[in-house]
């Protein structure tokens, strides 16, 4: 059901509209909506995790982390956030209480946790990050079960296929794993090298999966970041999304923006209609759609600041979307 009144007629995301907005006081880097679709979580760059009740706006601060927080996940059937910064730090917090408080914390990796994601049974939390490494962490306790070492560079995403057999992780090189969970080996490996780039100018590398989603049935894996990088200090270059056959491991499509663009796809996610949703920021913010067998956006609709991720809320109609200049807003996909 939504929080906005009953479904309507059609939900199609060529309809998107903005519908309310709140604001923290510090940039907003990344979000999730928990499965209830009651709240909507950012995390922010001044070390905490923002809390606004999609209903009425209500806000709480979740404090307890020592850096920046991008990484957020759900366990517990909605009923635990996880949250993960730039020291390395795993949060866990009651999702419900009026002022959360962290139910544990630990030491996830050493620099920066990129990125987390919980198993489809719920039993397990993956984690990756700046020290070549996933980890894998028994829910709701925290505790450590297993590393999984073969990256060479900072390791960005983690996404478990909707089947549970299988956890991909993705780098700042474009190496995407496979991973077989059963025997904690990689059983492949699929190219999405597309997305770095090394720029000689600057002695950098800049790139790699900033955003990873399967679709519902585990059929594709989308992908997306930076390409075409001609400067890595400001961040030059255009968005793109590498979407994978998961039978073959085999690109299917690269979905790039119709009208032009520069810089970065921070987020990415199937919708109910068949449709790949994306988000992007650099020259300002922008959300596209696109038809999977359409590599240029079949819709555009400007965003107000540099968007940084989207979360869709689970009655498929609402998005809420973080920005640069600390905005969360809510946007609709119904008529």
């Amino acid at each position: 059901m939504s929080f906005l009144g009953p479904p309507p007629v059609k939900i199609d995301p060529t309809y998107i509209r903005f519908v309310k907005q709140w604001q923290h006081t510090a940039a907003l880097i990344g979000c999730r909506i928990d499965p209830a679709g009651r709240f909507v979580f950012a995390g922010a760059q001044d070390n905490v995790v923002v809390r606004w009740d999609l209903a009425t706006g209500k806000k709480a601060i979740l404090a307890g982390h020592k850096s920046w927080v991008r990484a957020l996940a759900f366990a517990s059937k909605g009923k635990l956030l996880l949250s993960a910064d730039w020291a390395g730090r795993i949060n866990a917090w009651p999702t419900d209480d009026d002022v959360p408080k962290p139910r544990w914390n630990i030491p996830g990796h050493k620099g920066w946790v990129r990125a987390l994601a919980v198993s489809p049974d719920g039993a397990t939390l993956a984690s990756c990050g700046n020290d070549h490494l996933v980890k894998l962490w028994s829910l709701p306790d925290g505790k450590p079960l297993k590393s999984l070492r073969g990256h060479d560079s900072h390791v960005y995403n983690v996404a478990y296929h909707p089947d549970g057999r299988s956890l991909v992780s993705a780098d700042l090189m474009g190496v995407v794993k496979v991973w077989d969970l059963a025997r904690g080996e990689v059983s492949r490996e699929m190219d999405a090298k597309i997305l770095h780039k090394y720029d000689v100018g600057f002695g950098a590398d800049i790139g790699g999966v900033r955003s990873m989603a399967f679709d519902a049935e585990g059929k594709h894996l989308a992908c997306a970041g930076i390409t075409n990088v001609s400067n890595a200090f400001a961040g030059v270059g255009n968005p793109l999304v590498v979407v994978f056959d998961w039978a073959t491991g085999k690109q299917k499509v690269q979905l790039k923006p119709k009208v032009g663009f520069q810089g970065t796809a921070w987020g990415v996610l199937f919708h109910p209609s068949g449709n790949v949703l994306g988000v992007g920021g650099g020259s300002g913010g922008v959300f596209w759609s696109w038809k999977l067998d359409q590599p240029l956006a079949s819709h555009t609709f400007a965003l107000p600041n540099n968007a940084r991720d989207l979360a869709m809320v689970p009655d498929g109609r609402h998005l809420a979307v973080p920005f640069d200049n600390g905005m969360l807003r809510v946007y609709d996909m119904g008529r």
